[in-house]
Order: C-alpha cells, then sequence, then structure tokens
C-alpha cells in the first residue's frame, strides 16, 4: 500500500522528464569547512534545467566520506538541491535515487532510436514476443545519479553506496594519476555489468561539450580518457521488463534504470 502511495505521488508531482539527470557541483572541490552545494539537473548534452528539492521525488539521497555517512535533508522546493555540510576532508560520494517516473511512447520508432542510442538492442522482436502495441505504450524510469566533490586534500575512495544500479570510480580524480584516463567500474544490484555502453559527456571550462561512448569489460570496468579543466558526466542504462506489479499499477510495459556519475579533472 505505501509503495503504491509512494509511486502516484511521484507520477503525479513529476514533470515530464526526459534525457539525462545529474548532480552538478557548484565547486568539484572546496575547502574545508564549506559547504557540499550541487544543482539538480535534467537535460541533454551536460545541460539542462534546475530541479529544486521535491522530497516526493526521492527514494534516498546521502552522502558519504571515508567511514562516514548523512543523509541529505532540505526544505520542499530549495535550490541548489544540494546543500550540505561535509563530513570532514576527503572524497565525499553523493548518491541520489528517484522515484519512479513514466514516459509514453505515441509510435514505435521513437522508442527504438532511443534504445539505439543507448546500446539498448534491437527490440522489437521482444516487444512483439509480448504481444505488446505497436504505439501509445508506457515506458517506467528511474535515476541513481552521483558525483564526486573534494575537501581539503580530497583524499579517498568511491564506493558502492546501494543503488541498483551504479557508476563506481576507482581512480579518484583530484589525488590520482590521469594520465592513463579515468576507470570505473558499473553495476546492476550485485554484479558487474560486462560489454556495456557509457556515454561520455567532457564539458570545457567554455562550456562546449563533446560526446563520446566507452564501452566495459569483462570484469564491467571501462577507462574513459580525460583532460585537465573539464568537467565530465557518465551515463548507463538498464532496459528490462518491469515487475508485474509495476505494471498493474502504472501500466507500463518497460522500465529503464539511468546510472549517472559527475565529477571534475583538476587544472
Amino acid at each position: 500500500m505505501m509503495r503504491s502511495m509512494i509511486l502516484c505521488l511521484a507520477l503525479v508531482a513529476s514533470p515530464v522528464m526526459s534525457h539525462e539527470f545529474w548532480l552538478e557541483p557548484l565547486a568539484y572541490q572546496i575547502e574545508p569547512g564549506r559547504r557540499l552545494t550541487a544543482e539538480l539537473i535534467n537535460g541533454e548534452f551536460f545541460v539542462g534545467d534546475k530541479v529544486p528539492y521535491i522530497p516526493q521525488r526521492i527514494v534516498s539521497y546521502a552522502v558519504f566520506a571515508g567511514d562516514k555517512s548523512a543523509r541529505v535533508s532540505l526544505r520542499v522546493g530549495d535550490t541548489p538541491g544540494l546543500q550540505q555540510a561535509a563530513l570532514g576532508e576527503g572524497l565525499h560520494v553523493v548518491a541520489y535515487q528517484s522515484t519512479v517516473a513514466t514516459v509514453d511512447y505515441p509510435e514505435w520508432q521513437k522508442f527504438q532510436s532511443f534504445a539505439s542510442h543507448k546500446d539498448l538492442g534491437d527490440l522489437l522482436k521482444r516487444h512483439t514476443a509480448r504481444s505488446l502495441p505497436a504505439s501509445n505504450f508506457l515506458e517506467a524510469y528511474s535515476r541513481y545519479s552521483k558525483t564526486l566533490i573534494g575537501v581539503g586534500k580530497s583524499a579517498g575512495a568511491d564506493r558502492r553506496t546501494g543503488l541498483e544500479t551504479e557508476i563506481v570510480a576507482l581512480t579518484n580524480p583530484y589525488t590520482d594519476d590521469l594520465s592513463r584516463g579515468m576507470r570505473v567500474q558499473l553495476f546492476y544490484r550485485s554484479d558487474a555489468r560486462p560489454n556495456a555502453q557509457i556515454e561520455v559527456f567532457r564539458k570545457a571550462p567554455g562550456g562546449k561539450v563533446t560526446v563520446t561512448t566507452v564501452r566495459t569489460d569483462k570484469a564491467g570496468v571501462a577507462v574513459v580518457p580525460v583532460l585537465a579543466g573539464h568537467a565530465y558526466m557518465l551515463d548507463a542504462v538498464v532496459l528490462r521488463e518491469p515487475d508485474p506489479r509495476l505494471t498493474e499499477q502504472i501500466g507500463a510495459v518497460w522500465e529503464t534504470l539511468w546510472a549517472n556519475l559527475t565529477f571534475a579533472v583538476p587544472k
């Protein structure tokens, strides 16, 4: 019953959302004593609209540093959507999970274009095998977004934070040698995702955005080439058949889970 109420609140309260959803810090590295601040952004190509803090749209929202963690909680409507005391010096990992929302596909080609862009395969055979309509069907989606913020000397490491799908940085971008790239590992539930696409958005100091892709190896690890002074957003999507209860509650015939990670490379 409670899950149904949460789903209904999310679907009523949520605007039409599309493309990526990410946490964009006002500063990726801060001095000790300063607060962690970041905008919640919905958009594409690393450019989008600021989203206020709305607790009805959030399943979990927390910050981690070393062996410490704290829940993020603001007033309804606050922007920026992250305003949090740091947990000391070191690398801080902020993790956000949204509630479920839906998008309507009036025609098949629009859905297949999205699936092709995110490297989810040719879905027509799977779609027709399930006797699903070729038009006017719903996809449910949820967001699993993280950002890395360095405090002081910024030492430390990323980790699994409990998100169902998650990009974990194996390199600390603020302290490690990045000459051979930024190593990350992609997960879905308890397993690493092999041979999966990660879309890479690189934002130059002047604002120009370049989009490329990398693939994970058999251990779910990918290496992202990086440049000093640039900000990065990584995005990877899981597509699955929704749980029957979710289909019954909201009518969605497909479900996507979006993993996202942002960080910057010092000048």
